[in-house]
């Protein structure tokens, strides 16, 4: 068995250790050590990377009790071989572990949520709850568990008691647990069964943002970012924010009211163009009163526009009319079939599309001039 110095310390980075055994496997060469600071994926935690005797360390597994450090080329067995971690993914991982054990903890504590599920992804933690949480418990728990970071902060505690001593403590855990137990604390928040890595004391978390929260089955799906992933992504979200401030011309933290603004208006406009369209479709219309088949060329119109268009001349022209803008195609036929004609119309055009037995919308790759010659061609379809 492995001995497993991340257990022992967190923050240890480099080390050494013998090469016990390194067999080529599907990803690499798997390097199996008497010793390893490199934690293994599990518990929620993705593995350690970085470099084991010059060579890369690509992933690291347990397999029935062995650690397997997958590298990309191969060590000679019996030798020793320096090991050093990526320090800055390992102490991100910590982060946002030991985060989410702060969150799910004072959960549990203020409205008795069982953390039913984790992940720590590679831009984000989700957390699932078994039961639902309202907006003003979700803003409460992120102030709670930043207050425990910032006020609390009492040493983590990582202890492996007897089962006399574990049958007296109240701990979370996902599953009945038998054998040797690792009980990972954070006084005041949070007493779970975990064999992850973890920050020293919780201010080393830094800081934990919630990002969102979803209805996920019974309860609800938060997702979060703690430490220095918090610190980018607000930093994003203020650049962002200095952008929409500058081209609205408003304050930092009047961009939202700027920006309802600007939609108001976008929406009254959008209502003033389309009575302008309308009233420009209906004349439009006018001119082919009981032409029959009609085929219109009109620029810059969206697709609700044309399908407006199409159905305006539709009430006039007495047969198909078939209208075409910047690729974009609406075609009806008062009760007509127009499904046949379709894949004739797409297959010959380069197009994709369809809809109701006598009305279809879609797009075509082909000159306007390709086009008439097709309906010149197939005006009898």
């Amino acid at each position: 068995m492995t001995e497993k110095l991340y257990e022992q310390d967190a923050f240890l980075i480099k080390f050494e250790a013998k090469v016990l055994s390194c067999e080529k496997g599907k990803k690499g060469f798997d390097i199996v050590l008497d010793r390893t600071a490199f934690y293994p994926e599990g518990g929620g935690q993705p593995y350690d990377t970085g470099k084991l005797g010059g060579v890369n360390v690509l992933e690291v597994h347990n397999r029935d009790g062995e650690i397997v450090h997958i590298c990309n080329h191969p060590l000679e067995p019996g030798t020793l071989a320096a090991g050093i971690i990526d320090w800055d993914r390992r102490f991100d991982l910590m982060q946002q572990h030991s985060g989410e054990h702060i969150v799910s903890g004072l959960a549990h504590a203020l409205w008795g949520c069982e953390n039913v599920g984790f992940h720590l992804g590679a831009e984000v933690v989700t957390i699932d709850f078994d039961r639902p949480l309202t907006e003003e418990q979700f803003a409460q728990l992120e102030q709670t568990a930043n207050w425990h970071l910032w006020q609390v902060n009492l040493p983590t505690r990582i202890t492996y008691p007897s089962q006399e001593e574990l049958s007296h403590i109240h701990y979370r855990s996902k599953k009945e647990l038998t054998g040797q137990v690792r009980i990972v604390e954070f006084p005041g928040a949070d007493c779970c069964a975990c064999c992850g890595t973890h920050v020293k004391t919780p201010a080393q978390v830094g800081l934990v943002k919630l990002l969102s929260m979803q209805k996920f089955r019974e309860g609800v799906r938060i997702e979060l970012v703690c430490g220095g992933r918090a610190f980018r992504y607000l930093s994003g979200v203020l650049e962002q924010n200095a952008k929409v401030s500058h081209l609205l011309s408003a304050k930092i933290f009047e961009t939202g009211t700027a920006a309802e603004r600007l939609l108001a208006e976008n929406e009254a406009l959008k209502s003033r163009l389309m009575a302008l369209e309308d009233g420009h479709f209906q004349a439009l219309a006018q001119q082919y009163v009981g032409k029959g088949d009609v085929l219109l060329f009109e620029d810059g119109l969206s697709p609700n526009s044309l399908r407006r268009l199409c159905d305006a001349v539709l009430r006039t022209c007495g047969g198909r009319c078939a209208c075409f803008s910047e690729g974009r195609y609406a075609i009806g036929q008062p009760g007509g079939d127009l499904r046949a004609f379709t894949q004739k119309l797409n297959q010959a055009l380069n197009g994709r599309g369809g809809g109701k037995p006598d009305f279809i919308q879609g797009s075509v790759q082909a000159s306007q001039a390709e086009i008439e010659a097709f309906f010149q061609r197939g005006v009898d379809l």
